[in-house]
C-alpha cells in the first residue's frame, strides 16, 4: 500500500487526500492550523468552469491564456479547462450547494472572462462552502489528520524525498516536538506566500512553507516573480478582499475626483485583467498623493448587495462603511502566487517522491497573471490528477521524478537550488537561502522584510530597487527553526531572496511583473481571440 503524506488542508490538499484514500492509499494530512482553516475558506469570488450553454472549454482556455499575457502552458491550460466541468460535478457530489436562479445553477461574470461562467456558493462564500464539504468528506472517510503541525523541512535520502520534518505544537516541549513523518509520496499543498508583503489579502498562515522547503531540498521552482496584486482590498487594517465579482455585477472604480478612470487604460474598464486594473489603481493613487481610490457599488442597491454579497456587506459595515450609499476606499494588496514548485501535468516535481498541488505548485496554467476564479479550479483539477497518478503507481513508481520539466512558454527563468547557489535562467547566482542561524548579519525582522518587499518588489519594480532589496536581504540571517514563528520567518527570508533573484532575471515587463526600467513584452496579448464582454456603461 502506498503511503501518502499531504501537507496542507485547503482544496488541493484535501482533494488529493480524499481521492488517494478512496483508491486504497494510506493517507495522512498534516496542517499548520486547524483543518478547515487556511486560504481556501477566504475565497469569495467563485470557481470558473465552462458548463453553461454558449460556452466551451476552448473559450475558457483562450481567456486563461490571454489573462496570463500569453505565457501560460497551453497543454496545462487545456487540462484545466477540459477537466474542469467534471470537477464541478464532483464538488456537487461532495455536497457543495452552488447558488441557483430560475435557470438552474447561477453564473457570474468576472474580469477578463468572455462569458459568465463563475459558480458561487453562499453568495460570496464559495471557498468556505467547498472547504466545509471537503472537511466533512475527510472525516467521513476516516482519513488521519494531524493539526497544528508546521513543515520544517523535507527529508531527503539518496536524492529522493522520504518524508517531512514537522514541528508539532502542544507537546511536552513548549515549542513542540519535532518529528519526521515518512511516506512513499509527499504532496505539498501549502498554499501561497502573501505574507511576504506588507499588505495582503491572505491569512497569516500564507508564508510559503512548502515552496521554501522544496527549494531548500533542491526541487525546481519557477515564476516566483509573478505575484498577483488584487486591485480591490478595503483600505482598512488587514486589507480584506472585496471580490472581483462585485465589479462583475456592475460596480465601478473612481478616483478622488469621482472620475471613472479605468476606461482610459483598457476598453474593458473594471473587467480588464487583474494586473492591468491593479497597476492603474496604484498609479492613480500615486497621482493623488497616496489617497485610496473608491469602489462605487451604490448603483447595485442595499438589498442586492446584502443578498448577493452577505459577507462583504457585513465586512464593509463593520469597517464603518455603508457601501450601498457611498463608495468605499480600496487599495491593491498581494493576493496570489503564480509561481511555485514546478510540476508536470500530474503534480510530480523535479525531485523524486515530491509532488505539489494548488497555489504551491507552478503548473504553468496561470502564466504571468491568473485569470479570476481559476485558482479553486486548478486546485481541484490537478489534485485529482496527482491522486490518480500516485494511487495507480506502486511505491517505487510513486517516488520517481517528473520527466524533464516543460519550460516556460517564453523560455523564462526557472530556479534550481543547491546549497546557497540558485541557477537562474541557466546561470548561477548567489542566493543566501541557507545562512546558518547566528551567522554574521542582523536577524531577520518579519515586519521589516514585508515592508521592504512591498516597497521594492511590489506592483512596480526596477533594477536599482531590486538590487537594494537583494543586498538588504543578504544582510539578514534566519533564526533557528524551533517554533512556528521562527520556521515561518526562515521561509519568508528564503522566498524573498528567490523572488528578488527571479525578478532581477526577468528584464522585461509582462503580466504581473512590471519593471519600470524595462519595456513591456512585445508578445503579450491581453485579449482572447473572441468577442469580449460589452463595455460597461459609465
Amino acid at each position: 500500500m502506498t503511503s501518502v503524506l499531504v501537507v496542507g488542508s485547503g482544496i488541493a490538499g484535501l482533494w488529493t487526500a480524499i481521492r488517494a484514500a478512496e483508491a486504497g492509499c494510506d493517507v495522512t494530512v498534516v496542517t499548520k492550523s486547524a483543518i478547515g482553516e487556511g486560504s481556501t475558506p477566504w475565497a469569495q469570488g467563485g470557481i470558473a468552469a465552462a458548463i453553461f450553454p454558449g460556452d466551451a472549454p476552448a473559450r475558457h482556455a483562450a481567456d486563461t491564456l490571454a489573462a496570463g499575457a500569453g505565457l501560460g502552458d497551453r497543454e496545462a491550460i487545456d487540462v484545466l479547462t477540459t477537466e474542469g466541468p467534471a470537477r464541478i460535478r464532483d464538488l456537487i457530489r461532495f455536497g457543495v450547494a452552488f447558488d441557483r436562479d430560475e435557470s438552474g445553477i447561477a453564473r457570474g461574470l468576472e474580469a477578463a472572462h468572455s462569458r459568465a461562467r463563475i459558480l458561487h456558493a453562499g453568495g460570496d462564500a464559495t471557498g468556505a462552502a467547498i472547504e466545509a464539504a471537503l472537511v466533512e468528506t475527510v472525516r467521513r472517510r476516516g482519513i488521519r489528520v494531524l493539526e497544528r503541525a508546521t513543515l520544517v523541512d523535507l527529508v531527503v535520502e539518496g536524492g529522493r524525498v522520504v518524508g517531512a520534518r514537522m514541528l508539532v505544537e502542544g507537546g511536552a516541549d513548549a515549542a513542540g516536538p519535532s518529528r519526521d513523518l515518512r511516506a512513499d509520496a509527499v504532496v505539498l499543498a501549502t498554499g501561497g506566500a502573501g505574507m511576504l508583503f506588507a499588505h495582503t489579502t491572505n491569512p497569516d498562515a500564507a508564508t510559503g512553507d512548502g515552496v521554501a522547503a522544496a527549494a531548500r531540498a533542491g526541487a525546481e521552482v519557477a515564476d516566483l516573480e509573478f505575484v498577483q496584486f488584487h486591485p480591490t482590498a478595503l483600505a482598512v487594517p488587514g486589507t480584506p478582499l472585496i471580490s472581483e465579482a462585485v465589479r462583475g455585477e456592475g460596480a465601478v472604480i473612481r478616483d478622488a475626483g469621482g472620475r471613472r478612470f479605468l476606461l482610459d487604460v483598457d476598453a474593458r474598464g473594471e473587467l480588464a485583467p487583474r494586473d492591468v486594473v491593479a497597476r492603474a489603481v496604484w498609479r492613480r493613487m500615486a497621482q493623488q498623493g497616496g489617497e485610496p481610490v473608491r469602489l462605487d457599488a451604490t448603483a447595485l442597491g442595499a438589498e442586492f448587495l446584502a443578498r448577493r454579497f452577505p459577507s462583504l456587506d457585513r465586512a464593509c459595515r463593520a469597517a464603518g462603511f455603508d457601501w450601498s450609499r457611498e463608495p468605499v476606499p480600496i487599495v491593491p494588496a498581494a493576493h496570489y502566487a503564480m509561481g511555485g514548485v514546478v510540476t508536470d501535468l500530474d503534480g510530480r516535481s523535479s525531485l523524486p517522491a515530491l509532488w505539489a498541488v494548488g497555489e504551491a505548485a507552478r503548473t504553468g496554467v496561470h502564466g504571468a497573471n491568473r485569470l479570476a476564479s481559476n485558482s479553486l479550479l486548478e486546485g481541484a483539477v490537478f489534485a485529482e490528477r496527482a491522486a490518480g497518478a500516485i494511487a495507480h503507481a506502486d511505491s517505487a513508481d510513486a517516488g520517481r521524478a517528473a520527466p524533464p520539466i516543460r519550460p516556460a512558454r517564453d523560455g523564462g527563468p526557472a530556479i534550481r537550488r543547491a546549497g546557497g547557489v540558485a541557477a537562474v535562467g541557466g546561470e548561477a547566482e548567489r542566493v543566501s537561502t541557507d545562512m546558518a542561524p547566528g551567522a554574521a548579519g542582523a536577524p531577520v525582522h518579519r515586519d521589516e522584510l514585508r515592508r521592504l518587499m512591498w516597497d521594492r518588489v511590489g506592483l512596480e519594480r526596477d533594477a536599482a530597487g531590486l538590487a537594494e532589496a537583494s543586498a538588504r536581504l543578504d544582510g539578514w540571517h534566519s533564526p533557528a527553526p524551533v517554533d512556528r514563528r521562527s520556521v515561518e520567518d526562515r521561509n519568508l527570508l528564503d522566498l524573498a531572496r528567490l523572488t528578488v533573484a527571479a525578478a532581477l532575471a526577468r528584464g522585461e515587463s509582462v503580466g504581473a511583473h512590471t519593471r519600470t526600467d524595462a519595456p513591456a513584452s512585445p508578445a503579450a496579448p491581453r485579449t482572447a481571440q473572441h468577442p469580449t464582454p460589452e463595455r460597461q456603461a459609465a
